[in-house]
């Protein structure tokens, strides 16, 4: 048993997908399922069921896999000892974020560490904000970056950084033409962000401040990312509340616009595991921030 099978069979249980798990890990669908199929044989015991398309984690699967995220997290702090020992000419530094950060937010702060320290590899989870809490939380990052609310007794948190969430519809959408109003938000037809999202949390808080039943919006579509609501929105019907960040280049352009009704700054949160060592890689670019 290796850590690289182990670490390919928690990454399938989480995502219960062969085909996902080789796209995350960067392997081909083949080696993802060589690698679970050696681990059954080697040991004669099935850890997935195959449910039609679907896989499931069998009895023995489901006892196994905190036992196997348990030592893949030691055999990551012993790679951070040896890292540390190298001073930082080399080593990994696994990020997880949510939607919003990963491509609006940390790009440009990777950019300038990879330019510092070109040896040290850095690698980004990408996910909503209950996703990225998740990857800390079991040891497949070594930190998060979030916009969204995190609960979670292990998990340390620390502001690193803010933005607003804005409200935007089509440049023809009736609600463009003036200063809405609590009914006209009320009653308009909404895109929104997929549950878990902290920019629908964010969202959904603020107009909840205004004294706007959430419960009772007419949500038309949820969608799993910033860009693809606001494609959404550029047809013209719907309204919908995403980044400044991800929606500046859009109304430049002139594709959408900024409705007149302003909610809450909302802060970029780092999440760190309160019972993890952070290697000196991770401890310089978490410094940076």
């Amino acid at each position: 048993m290796t850590l690289e099978q182990l670490r390919i069979f928690t990454m399938v249980a989480e995502l219960l997908s062969m085909t996902r798990a080789a796209e995350r890990l960067h392997l081909t669908q083949p080696a993802v399922s060589a690698s679970v199929a050696a681990l059954e044989e080697r040991y004669a015991t099935k850890l997935f069921d195959r449910v039609g398309r679907r896989l499931e984690l069998t009895e023995a699967g489901r006892l196994f896999l905190p036992q196997a995220r348990a030592v893949l997290v030691q055999g990551d702090n012993a790679r951070q000892v040896l890292e540390n020992l190298a001073g930082l000419l080399r080593g990994e530094v696994r990020i997880a974020a949510s939607q919003t950060v990963a491509t609006y937010w940390l790009p440009r702060r990777m950019a300038a560490f990879a330019e510092a320290y070109p040896k040290i590899h850095l690698r980004l989870h990408v996910g909503n904000t209950a996703q990225t809490a998740a990857h800390v939380l079991h040891g497949t990052a070594d930190f998060g970056v979030v916009e969204g609310d995190v609960s979670e007794a292990m998990l340390e948190t620390r502001i690193v950084g803010s933005d607003h969430i804005g409200i935007y519809a089509a440049p023809d959408h009736p609600l463009a033409r003036g200063t809405p109003t609590r009914e006209d938000l009320a009653g308009a037809v909404w895109v929104m962000r997929e549950p878990g999202s902290g920019t629908r949390d964010h969202l959904n808080a603020g107009l909840a401040q205004s004294g706007i039943a959430v419960e009772h919006l007419r949500t038309l579509l949820e969608l799993p990312s910033n860009g693809a609501v606001l494609e959404a929105i550029e047809g013209g019907g719907l309204v919908a509340g995403v980044s400044e960040l991800a929606a500046v280049s859009r109304v430049k352009a002139g594709l959408v616009r900024r409705l007149d009704w302003s909610l809450p700054s909302r802060d970029f949160l780092l999440l760190t595991h309160r019972e993890r060592y952070p290697g000196r890689a991770v401890r310089a670019f978490v410094d940076t921030l």
